[in-house]
């Protein structure tokens, strides 16, 4: 079976196939996923993250409309070609976003107030670079 260095955590807020969906594609940016390498099967991912096969489906799915990876029926899902340069933007942004959300969630775990995490988040971005 073949097995990817990643993982599915329940215990933060954010849906697990987005977990799934965003640590293969930080593999795939990362160029630790080649073009043309074969994925896990669905099956040998949910099972490896022991998380629902819909959950793997959906994270392979949403990967393939972004065009980061190719299915093929009866061979299985593989790394698409190199995303067009117009996409590499857009890929950051999502990355991004995925990073400000996990921020926010735990900050709301911890009870903090979005004042107090705008004044936090603003202090540090007025230092940066310093």
């Amino acid at each position: 079976m073949k097995t990817m260095d990643i993982s599915a955590d329940k215990s933060i807020r954010l849906p697990l196939n987005d977990q799934i969906k965003g640590q293969i594609r930080d593999l795939i940016q990362a160029g630790r996923l080649k073009t043309g390498e074969k994925l896990p099967t669905i099956r040998e991912l949910s099972s490896q993250l022991a998380v629902n096969i819909n959950t793997a489906a959906l994270a392979y799915r949403d990967l393939a409309q972004e065009g980061l990876v190719v299915t093929q029926r009866g061979k299985g899902t593989f790394v698409a070609a190199a995303p067009e340069m117009e996409t590499l933007p857009t890929l950051r942004r999502v990355k991004l976003e995925r990073m400000v959300d996990v921020f926010i969630q735990e900050a709301d775990r911890l009870a903090y107030r979005p004042e107090e995490v705008e004044a936090a988040i603003m202090d540090r971005l007025r230092n940066w670079g310093s």
